[in-house]
């Protein structure tokens, strides 16, 4: 697939990451800080410029399955399976680390967390640039991921050296991450690959547990959280809830499920949620951003069933509701 980006701006991102400089990067999940995974330095600086605390691990981006070897110290044959099968696309697997690794990217852990982005933007800053990146989401930590370039520049600014723009990223969900270090693996974050997609091509049922001992992105208590408090209610209550905050003077987001599409919400802003999950993913950050950006401190939303990719919608939005 040819690139969305001009070759020069894949080169002169390819060159900051050598430089020991940070890119904002697209994938199709969200847009990635990226930064030369084998440069401690580099690595460091994505820590500072998040805010991110340094023994939360970050993911590093290959360009392809034929290099597992290169950056796992064992690769199990089930987690050879989910690359081939999944591969590029919006599935980490966590293995062990290879020497290749340094512990500042993975948290001190002795495991690493590796995907191929399904992105051609991504692929060829990867193939030109020739290593490995290291690339969590490009914001501030704790806050909404983005999904444009433009969301990287406004939140970051001048902090990256360089953002390489990929257009909208597809997805909107960050990628499923599962622990493979061996032959029974378990999802540890919700993501674009659903547990049942999963589930079929191991042929098999999977663990989703609530809370791991092994340290991942995005397991903090609070976090892809708008600067807007998030309320969460049952489907049927958005509307009364909503209401009753704006009269006691909030100004109020709501995000108004599909069965309501249509009734009338006094409220500071609505947004209507799409009947597809997969819809909704795409544009549930962006949907955040929007009602912070219209004012909004409060925001009442719904849970979609937890089955494809509601399970990952819901567990952002459970986390965007999260103690602050």
């Amino acid at each position: 697939m040819r690139a969305l980006a001009p070759s020069g701006d894949i080169e002169k991102a390819a060159g900051v990451l050598r430089a020991g400089g940070l890119v904002g990067l697209p994938t199709e999940t969200v847009y990635g800080l990226g930064a030369n995974a084998e440069d401690p330095a580099a690595v460091a600086r994505v820590f500072q410029v998040k805010g991110r605390p340094p023994s939360h691990p970050l993911i590093v981006h290959i360009g392809g399955a034929d290099q597992l070897g290169d950056w796992a110290a064992d690769v199990p044959e089930t987690a050879r399976l989910l690359a081939e099968r999944f591969w590029p696309g919006p599935l980490t697997l966590v293995l062990r680390r290879g020497d290749r690794v340094p512990l500042a990217a993975t948290g001190g852990l002795d495991t690493v967390a590796l995907r191929v982005p399904a992105h051609p933007v991504a692929l060829d800053l990867l193939a030109e640039f020739g290593g490995g990146v290291a690339a969590p989401s490009a914001n501030r930590f704790g806050s909404v991921s983005p999904t444009t370039a433009d969301d990287v520049r406004t939140e970051l600014g001048d902090a990256v050296d360089f953002v390489l723009d990929g257009g909208p990223c597809q997805v909107g969900v960050e990628s499923t991450i599962v622990d493979a270090t061996g032959e029974n693996p378990t999802v540890l974050r919700p993501g674009g690959v659903t547990r049942e997609d999963l589930e079929e091509a191991l042929g098999r049922p999977l663990d989703v547990p609530t809370t791991s001992k092994v340290r991942v992105p995005g397991q903090h208590p609070s976090h892809y959280a708008p600067n807007a408090r998030v309320v969460l209610v049952e489907p049927e209550k958005v509307v009364a809830e909503a209401e009753r905050a704006q009269e006691l003077g909030h100004r109020v987001g709501v995000f108004l499920p599909p069965a309501l599409a249509g009734t009338p919400v006094q409220a500071h802003a609505v947004v209507p949620v799409p009947e597809s999950t997969a819809d909704y993913a795409r544009v549930l950050f962006g949907y955040l951003r929007e009602l912070d950006r219209q004012g909004c401190d409060l925001i009442v939303a719904s849970l979609p069933a937890e089955a494809e990719l509601g399970l990952a919608i819901a567990n952002r939005l459970q986390r965007a509701a999260g103690p602050r």
